[in-house]
This record gives structure tokens, sequence and C-alpha cells, in this order.
């Protein structure tokens, strides 16, 4: 079942499983809407399993579907709001680059996008100094041209949502040094964003945005920034810039989150699992542990002699 508002992704995934031979009716495509296609799968007492990627609510709807038909499984890979954190030992442009990369990658719409950067108080205005000149180098363009970097947001209903959590941190005092407007006057193009003097009890430190809008946060105490990181109800990733590897091994265990990324962002291994702690799902994809997802476990007694 493909999300309304990109089906066509997945119909050309079932375009290329038909050239390679897969047998008809391994996999099936679904288009639809949720109400009248995923709501259905989720409550039919022949579906075994349901997979689902999207946000929270509905991520506890399905839950909810799940618990009414016949207790199917369920895994979940949800919303973030994912902290990323530089020390004052980071290399700067490499630190730059990880949040960059993890806010800004399909256009800050990713559930992991490093929209919380926490940075030491020590290196905080070379940071900011590097991350707008980064922010504003990014060519922004049509889907269609290959030269662009940074496209339009996926439909009208997300690009007012964006506009609106942008005018929010304006008016909560958050300070914008790039972007903050629309690009263009034709599509849903925003420009990269990125907010300074961000507090945590601000909108846009808490709620996820799903769009190009990066709030750069000051802390002074490790300890400090590890409460105020895993204060979010959402636990899918985070980051950690350092050149100690003892102090980024100390802060990931302390982390709340299923895939820490350390002096770099978004990267992915078809071997490595991928999931969320809290309110960003449970279960994993990819690797041996997505596999268990999808199997039961059987035992089978059988006696020495043969006989019953």
């Amino acid at each position: 079942k493909t999300s309304e508002k990109t089906p066509l992704t997945g119909l050309a995934m079932c375009q290329l499983i038909q050239q390679v031979g897969f047998p008809k009716g391994v996999v099936n495509v679904l288009s639809g809407y949720g109400p009248s296609a995923g709501t259905p799968l989720a409550l039919h007492n022949d579906v075994d399993k349901i997979a689902f990627t999207g946000s929270s609510p509905v991520g506890h709807k399905i839950m909810e579907y799940a618990a009414q038909s016949n207790l199917k499984r369920v895994s979940l890979e949800l919303g973030g709001k994912s902290p990323l954190i530089v020390m004052p030992d980071a290399d700067i442009e490499q630190a730059v680059t990880a949040a960059h990369v993890g806010l800004f990658l399909n256009m800050g719409q990713c559930c992991c996008a490093s929209s919380r950067v926490f940075v030491h108080e020590d290196i905080y205005d070379k940071f900011l100094e590097a991350a707008v000149k980064k922010a504003k180098e990014w060519k922004v363009g049509s889907q269609f041209d290959e030269s662009s970097l940074h496209g339009p947001q996926v439909d009208k209903i997300q690009f007012d949502r964006v506009m609106g959590y942008i005018e929010k941190g304006k008016a909560e005092g958050a300070k914008c040094l790039t972007g903050g407007t629309r690009h263009g006057t034709k599509g849903f193009f925003v420009e990269p964003t990125v907010f300074a003097d961000v507090t945590d009890d601000m909108t846009i430190a808490k709620e996820e945005i799903f769009g190009p809008v990066s709030s750069i946060i000051k802390f002074k105490d490790p300890k400090e920034v590890l409460r105020r990181a895993n204060n979010t109800k959402y636990g899918l990733a985070a980051g950690i810039c350092t050149r100690d590897i003892g102090t980024a091994l100390a802060m990931s265990q302390e982390l709340r989150a299923g895939t820490i990324w350390i002096n770099c962002y978004d990267n992915f291994d078809c071997a490595g699992p991928f999931g969320g702690f809290k309110e960003s799902g449970h279960g994993r994809e990819l690797g041996e542990y997505g596999l268990q997802n999808y199997t039961e476990i059987k035992t089978v007694y059988i006696p020495v002699d043969g006989k019953f």
C-alpha cells in the first residue's frame, strides 16, 4: 500500500519486479487513500503482518486496528525529532556537513532528520556561520533539473505546514538567519532555512516539521545536553560529532534512539537494522532483525523412540 502522496515509486518498483521475473502474485501494489485502502488492510483478519512507515498518530491507529481484529503483528517506523550533538572538539566542516545532510536531505521530508542541532557554546558562532553559508549554497530548483539539490515539498498541505512552523519560530523569538521564505512563485519550494537562538520550549524545537527547517541550539554541559536531547517523545535517530571516540561511545549509550551516527548522518547499510524507540515505533527494518518481523517461532517435540 503506497502513500496517496507518492504512489508512482511503488508502481515503478513493481515494474522492475515484473522485469526480473518474480512469479505473479508474490508482490502486489495497492494504491489508495488511508481510510479506504489502509484501514481495511489493518483490520483484515487474513492479514498476518503490517509494516507501516509514516506518522506517529497513524501508527497508533494501526495498533488499534490490529487489536480490534486478529492481533496481527505490527512493526512501525514513525516520526522523529532527532538531535545532533556537536561537541567543542568536533571538526567544524565535518559537523556542518553532517547537520546539513541530516536535515536537508529530501527537503527535510525524512523521519530521522537531524532537526535539533545542539552545538557547544565554545564553537556555536563559528558553526552558525558555516551552516548558513552551506545552506545558502544549496541550489533550489525543479526536481527534473539535474543540477538542482533541493526540490519541492510533497504537496500544498505540507508546504503550508512548513511555512506555518517557520512563522511560528519567528513569532516565538528564534532568529532566522537564512531562508524562511518560499522559493519562486510556482510549486511548493521552501528555501533551506536555518534558525539560531532556538530554545527547547519553542514549537520548532519540539514538533516534527518534516521540512527544510534547521534549529541550532546552544549547550554548555555534556550531561545537560544528553538530558535535553532525550527530552522528546521520539527516538528514531541521533548524531554525535566529536574527535574523542570515548565521548562518542559513552554518549551513544545514553541517547535513547535506534540509530546513532558519529561524525556523519544518514549513512545506511542493508545489513544495519533501522527503527526507533518510544513513539518513533518498534520493530526493525533491514539486517537479520528485519527478517524476524516476518517469522514465527514453532516448537516441535518428537520422542526418541518415535512412539507416542
